[in-house]
């Protein structure tokens, strides 16, 4: 409505000062409105923008979405979706640092330049004057910028350049303390020296974005862009003390494919064994195999059931749902939630037994749809779905559009805001989520002979692209089928339909959508795809 009323009076104005010219009793009178029109609308500052990111958190945990499980429940998240736009098909990421790295340039993994993963793992690397993280940006154009809890991109986390305030547990620099997802982290408050932080870490960060919210941490008079990073609900998926005995009759069905043969899908699909018949014929975890968290522990998980360890995972959600609604409340009760975009999402969703994996990583969406959530009451529509896919890399041009500021280099992504004002507008653009593993910018610019192109939990390189109600993917080895799915008929993505001759026309159209997205954003490897199967 904002934007509607801008445009209007500006419309107003214009006419009015055409219209009245030439006369000097009329003149006055425009002034005056012009002047009215100007002082309501025109001086409406710029938006904040709260964007909460959880971490291997997937879309099926919210009881605000179709295919959560019955028991579950996130009222808080709900809430936001009641009043924002809640997207279905959210391909944020495929992991963590790739799907980071969009969010902090708005280019995919060959986009980023200089990134590299190297040393003991999570350890990474990057040149701030080659792969410039866009929060510099807000920052030198008038925003306050904080940046709280988890980070994954690299030793120099961006204090004092990307960040005016940080608490920040730095991975990339201290990988010994890297498990430490819920407890005793080390921590580094506004560069400062790193100490040991007693304390849950999600509702540490909750409490310090509530602080920043309620202007302790920050400068007052600035619009403000604040990253919550939580950690929660990544391994070892530990709830809150408060929330162990949560969900006591939680059960979850037996995915249709969690076992191997899996029809259709390609080669190392076959080889993903994550869970394995239990003695009473419930899925177990089979402790480390191809298909599980990369870092788990065999010893503590082998033999656990699929209920028992999905119940777990949804009681470390409770209290991400908590922290959301304290920081909701933040900002109803500093009188912001009316001038801030909040955005929810995940690096990447996480599958509990679907097509056989117990991770991340796999184009599928049980491994990697995110829950997306935009809300700005007063300016955006609420309680309403929108269900076109969308990718991470369309969030950073969006916060640009929101902010009222000039993409400062090219993105790979495209701003929402159309979308968000109407849920079902037509999209013209196609969703591309690219994997590479571990390899970022020129790494990424020929696909690597086999098994370069693999990363360490056994998913090769690949092309996802969703459009409409359809999405195709294309693993990147020689000679391997391509997958073709219908997301409203088969949501689990049990059948493919790439050698359906029904189907030809669509697996044809996006296979050229893949194609061109890669070379509209300049991807080299574009010129050496392996063949996909006759």
């Amino acid at each position: 409505m904002k934007y509607f009323l801008l445009i209007f009076s500006s419309f107003v104005i214009a006419s009015l000062r055409s219209l009245l010219r030439g006369s000097t009793r009329f003149a006055v009178l425009a002034v005056s409105l012009c002047s009215a029109l100007n002082s309501s609308f025109a001086v409406q500052p710029r938006p904040n923008i709260l964007f909460i990111y959880t971490d291997d958190h997937s879309y099926r945990t919210l009881s605000c979405y179709e295919h959560a499980e019955s028991w579950a429940r996130t009222p808080n998240m709900d809430r936001l979706a009641a009043r924002g736009v809640r997207f279905t098909h959210a391909y944020i990421g495929s992991w963590c640092m790739p799907s980071r790295v969009t969010m902090l340039t708005g280019r995919h993994q060959y986009g980023a330049q200089t990134m590299r993963m190297e040393g003991e793992y999570p350890g990474s690397e990057y040149d701030p004057a080659q792969c410039r993280f866009w929060p510099a940006v807000f920052r030198q154009n008038g925003y306050h910028t904080a940046q709280i809890g988890k980070w994954h991109s690299g030793r120099d986390a961006g204090f004092g350049r990307d960040w005016d305030h940080q608490i920040v547990w730095n991975r990339p620099r201290h990988p010994d303390n890297a498990p430490n997802y819920y407890l005793d982290q080390l921590l580094s408050f506004d560069g400062g020296e790193p100490r040991v932080t007693p304390g849950y870490s999600t509702d540490n960060y909750t409490r310090w974005a509530v602080d920043y919210i309620k202007g302790a941490t920050r400068e007052a008079g600035k619009p403000w862009y604040l990253w919550l990073c939580y950690g929660g609900v990544h391994a070892p998926y530990t709830p809150a003390e408060r929330h162990l005995e949560d969900y006591p009759q939680a059960t979850v069905a037996t995915p249709a494919d969690i076992y191997p043969p899996r029809p259709g899908k390609p080669a190392y699909m076959q080889k993903i064994a994550a869970w394995e018949k239990g003695a009473d014929g419930q899925p177990v975890l089979s402790g480390k195999a191809m298909g599980s968290e990369v870092g788990d522990d065999p010893a503590r998980d082998q033999g656990r059931s699929l209920s028992s360890w999905s119940r777990q995972y949804h009681q470390a959600v409770r209290a991400l749902d908590e922290g959301i609604g304290q920081v909701l409340d933040a900002l109803d009760e500093s009188g912001q939630r009316e001038n801030t975009l909040v955005v929810l999402t995940s690096d990447q969703g996480y599958a509990w037994g679907q097509h056989g994996f117990r991770a991340k990583l796999a184009p599928y969406d049980a491994n990697i749809r995110s829950p997306l959530i935009v809300s700005m009451p007063g300016t955006l529509p609420e309680g309403k779905v929108c269900r076109t896919p969308v990718g991470g890399a369309d969030l950073p041009p969006t916060f640009f559009s929101f902010a009222g500021l000039d993409l400062p280099w090219e993105m790979h992504g495209h701003d929402l805001k159309p979308l968000l004002l109407d849920a079902d507008s037509a999209w013209p653009h196609t969703t591309l989520l690219p994997f590479t593993a571990d390899k970022f910018g020129t790494a990424c610019d020929a696909v690597p002979a086999p098994p370069g192109h693999l990363h360490k939990a056994g998913v090769p390189w690949y092309l996802m692209v969703a459009r409409g109600r359809h999405k195709y993917i294309r693993t990147l080895e020689k000679g391997e089928t391509e997958e073709l799915y219908d997301l409203l008929a088969d949501p689990e993505e049990l059948t493919n339909l790439a050698a359906d001759a029904a189907h030809a026309a669509t697996l044809k159209t996006l296979r050229e959508a893949a194609v061109a997205e890669l070379r509209r954003t300049g991807a080299k490897m574009v010129d050496t795809l392996p063949p996909t199967k006759d």
